[in-house]
């Protein structure tokens, strides 16, 4: 995505500050922030028209940027975690006690995404976060699979990053992490 480390920090610091930021996934463009500001969280809610009941997705490069939210894995969950990067799989999982209601929303479980989109992990690793990750869209509306179509979409009100969605045709499956069974295809 960016060749110089001064271009992730500058990514880091408008996350700190509260900013919102697109960038491609998987199968779309995502509308992410820092998963641990509320104030950012909120105004992403309210940008996508989305309530918060509904909770959201948190992605990442390596479990180590998600644990804090979840409860402790074992070794051999934390490789199945990882493993399911490859298929584009997003678990909901149960959330730490100390998990805020904003990202989980109604729900005990917090949805997770270890992605292997090279985009999208070598973000998370070089603002050496997790992000929140849900479709670059109002609800009801098609994701932006574009810089363009972001562009269009959110004006000034988001930091668009440049880049490809990766050959998914849908979003990522979600499925239970407990019991196994498939929410979305």
């Amino acid at each position: 995505m960016f060749r110089h480390s001064a271009s992730y920090r500058r990514i880091a610091a408008h996350l700190r500050r509260g900013g919102l930021i697109a960038y491609p996934t998987e199968s779309c463009y995502g509308l992410g922030c820092d998963p641990d500001n509320r104030a950012a969280v909120l105004r992403l809610l309210k940008l996508k028209q989305r309530p918060q009941r509904k909770g959201l997705i948190v992605i990442a490069s390596s479990y180590q940027q998600v644990a804090r939210y979840l409860q402790p894995l074992t070794p051999d969950e934390q490789h199945r975690l990882a493993s399911a990067g490859a298929q584009a799989i997003t678990y909901l999982m149960p959330a730490h006690h100390s998990t805020p209601r904003w990202l989980r929303g109604s729900h005990d479980t917090l949805a997770v995404r270890i992605t292997v989109h090279r985009l999208v992990a070598q973000l998370c690793r070089g603002v050496n976060s997790a992000l929140v990750s849900t479709s670059a869209n109002l609800s009801g509306q098609r994701p932006a699979k574009t810089y363009a179509q972001c562009q269009h979409m959110f004006g000034r009100k988001v930091w668009v990053l440049p880049g490809h969605v990766g050959e998914r045709k849908k979003p990522s499956t979600i499925q239970a992490w407990a019991s196994g069974r498939i929410i979305r295809e």
